[in-house]
């Protein structure tokens, strides 16, 4: 029998509405799972296990009563620490709101409890999302459950370490450079970054600058869809969310109930670098194993990419620009409490010219036109999730891939931001391992506000991988993490070194 921290979202929310399992049986063999192994990987830096069993036994007693049940209803989840939950810490792994305690939820997180989930605590991020390694000096590091010396990604690490352990079913992330989908890939489960405007950032600072977004993390696909069909939402307070007679185009409940794909008829592209991606060969050397696996499934596969020209020109500007209106005033205030990756940041924004941002955004409308193009005769695309092969979490960022240096912390992640420039949803899978033990993701991006389609490709895809005894998915050895050293023990936990 599985174990009840290890089912899946849609298995415990079936079995909760047959009385088969007590929403209380889970948010207990949550908690315990948490006690057993985050020690060993720092996932979880604030808990709310008092509350969580309280939500668990009202829960229990709406099933009880016959009363109707949300989606959600019973679920535990994660939540990235960089949105409010009431009453718990929201630091962004920031130094200069260590004490800072929230005192509402955010619109995620009170639509989720909408749905009947409660929040089992927050998860770790680097310092205000800014990098794709999970450290901070105010919580530390958070550790690959699938190597303890390794890195976990970032910046949802937390919530995809959470994840890959057990510790809920459910978790936030949020995405704008593979935020969400290099953890994923890193830890072996789920992240989907959806389309501009789905999920809606209600407190989206840049309006108009569409490239973060939130998304939903699980460990299988149709997990995340459920999540996704309570987290898309109307909401006119984010410009890229049409609302329209109180409704968006698209029906947030039919992300729950995802299409049958006939694979064999779809006209797939297949990439390792988009054209510019600094691709480690250790990633290019799995995904050439996979694509002969999985082309068969599909109707016509090409090696094809979408014209990238200047992307990692066009999003290092974008993003500086989006560091640079957020963080200025905090460096230049409190630079003491400000870390490496925010302080490059804010500086390489005010690196730049007028005419440097101009030509940033129009050349992002060129960029996107040419996707637009591309996927007129492109169903979908795969590729690697991430550039690297997890390395060691004292490194903060990848300065080399194979000998040639990287262009800035962020370089490395160009393989996920190629499509956030262009706005399509993508989603990472995991799909293997590559040569040095370490999970492999799987990248599939489709065409822009295609999210169901999307989804749905995933779910055929995630069923065919399950099914190759080379490429089927792999847990953490969960044994192995209940004996090990407590992480904040290790030299640089806290540090920068």
């Amino acid at each position: 029998m599985t174990h009840p921290a290890d089912l899946s979202a849609r298995a415990a929310r079936r079995m909760i509405a047959r009385k088969q399992l007590s929403p209380v049986e889970l948010a207990e063999a949550c908690i315990a799972r948490v006690e057993a192994l985050d020690p060993a990987v720092n996932a979880l830096i604030a808990r709310d296990f008092d509350g969580m069993l309280k939500a668990a036994r009202q829960a229990e007693a709406d099933v009880a009563a016959g009363k109707d049940l949300g989606a959600l209803h019973g679920l535990p989840f994660a939540v990235k620490d960089m949105i409010d939950v009431t009453g718990l810490p929201t630091t962004f792994g920031s130094e200069a709101f260590r004490h800072n305690i929230a005192s509402k939820d955010d619109a995620i997180v009170a639509a989720m409890r909408a749905a009947g989930g409660f929040p089992i605590g927050k998860t770790n991020t680097p310092e205000w999302s800014a990098g794709g390694n999970t450290r901070n000096r105010v919580h530390g590091v958070t550790a690959n459950p699938h190597d303890l010396s390794r890195s976990c990604a970032g910046s949802s690490g937390g919530s995809a370490v959470a994840l890959a352990c057990g510790y809920a079913p459910l978790a936030t992330g949020s995405d704008t450079g593979g935020s969400l989908r290099n953890p994923a890939a890193f830890c072996g489960v789920v992240g989907y970054r959806p389309s501009p405007g789905v999920v809606p950032g209600n407190t989206r600072a840049a309006g108009l600058i569409p490239l973060p977004t939130s998304g939903p993390m699980a460990r299988n696909v149709a997990d995340c869809a459920l999540m996704l069909s309570v987290m898309a939402r109307p909401d006119r307070n984010d410009p890229f969310t049409p609302v329209i007679d109180g409704r968006t185009p698209w029906d947030p409940a039919d992300f729950a109930t995802l299409p049958r794909r006939d694979l064999s008829s779809l006209r797939i592209a297949v990439t390792e670098d988009f054209g510019f991606a600094p691709t480690e060969g250790i990633v290019r050397d799995h995904f050439r194993k996979i694509v002969p696996q999985l082309a068969p499934f599909f109707g016509r596969v090409e090696d094809a990419t979408p014209d990238c020209t200047d992307a990692d020109r066009i999003f290092a500007v974008l993003r500086a620009v989006q560091f640079l209106g957020v963080h200025a005033k905090l460096v230049d205030e409190q630079p003491e409490l400000v870390g490496p990756n925010v302080h490059d940041n804010v500086a390489e924004g005010r690196s730049y010219s007028a005419e440097d941002v101009a030509q940033a955004i129009f050349g992002q409308a060129r960029y996107h036109r040419d996707w637009q193009a591309f996927f007129e005769t492109t169903d979908y695309l795969l590729s690697p999730a991430v550039c690297i092969s997890p390395r060691d979490w004292h490194e903060l960022y990848p300065t080399e891939i194979d000998g040639t240096a990287t262009k800035s912390y962020y370089h490395w992640l160009a393989l996920a931001y190629a499509s956030t420039l262009a706005g399509h949803p993508s989603i990472t899978i995991p799909c293997g391992r590559d040569a040095n033990g370490m999970p492999f993701g799987l990248q599939i991006v489709g065409r822009r506000h295609d999210d169901r389609g999307v989804l749905a490709v995933a779910a055929e895809l995630e069923a065919v991988i399950a099914g190759l005894s080379d490429l089927a998915p792999r847990g953490p050895d969960l044994a192995a993490l209940a004996r090990a050293p407590k992480l904040s023990e290790a030299r640089g936990f806290l540090a920068f070194d």
